[in-house]
């Protein structure tokens, strides 16, 4: 598996896997407004994209199929991380891919001199719960139904570094 940071041509690919996994995945604009350079538009994003050349029999089919298997979106507010989602692709879920992403965030996170990561998740989400569990966050909290379709609570977890 590759991992490297996302840029704008990963955008379909990443709109494709996140409908693919999500009840409410964000809009191509919203990934666009992901890329902006200004520090007025919209400073602070991180993207991982996992890649996984083996799903390709041929170097033509390389060519014209994406290997992206999984991506990861997080913000930067005021010295600490929040982290937006990781969404992994149906075929490579239970693969420890996720958790190999969320690996690599944590060491960017801590090299970069932050001291905290944040995240809300599905309360019925049991596999990423017990993920960011392993990976040593700590429940902190609850979000009333903070899920609008399907209707659901948020967990609040929190990571200190």
């Amino acid at each position: 598996m590759n991992v490297r940071r996302a840029n704008p041509a990963d955008i379909p690919t990443m709109l494709q896997l996140h409908r693919e996994a999500s009840a409410n995945p964000w809009s191509r604009r919203q990934y666009e407004s992901l890329f902006k350079t200004t520090a007025t538009e919209q400073p602070g994003y991180f993207m991982l994209v996992a890649e996984n050349p083996s799903y390709s029999d041929s170097v033509a089919e390389l060519a014209s199929t994406s290997s992206m298997i999984a991506h990861l979106v997080a913000h930067h507010v005021l010295g600490e991380w929040q982290l937006q989602y990781i969404v992994v692709a149906k075929k490579s879920q239970r693969h420890g891919v996720g958790t190999h992403l969320l690996k690599e965030f944590i060491s960017f996170v801590k090299d970069s001199g932050a001291s905290r990561i944040s995240l809300e998740v599905r309360e019925s989400n049991q596999c990423a719960r017990q993920l960011y569990t392993r990976l040593g966050f700590i429940e902190i909290g609850l979000r009333k139904g903070y899920y609008p379709d399907p209707p659901e609570n948020a967990i609040l977890y929190e990571l200190s570094l």
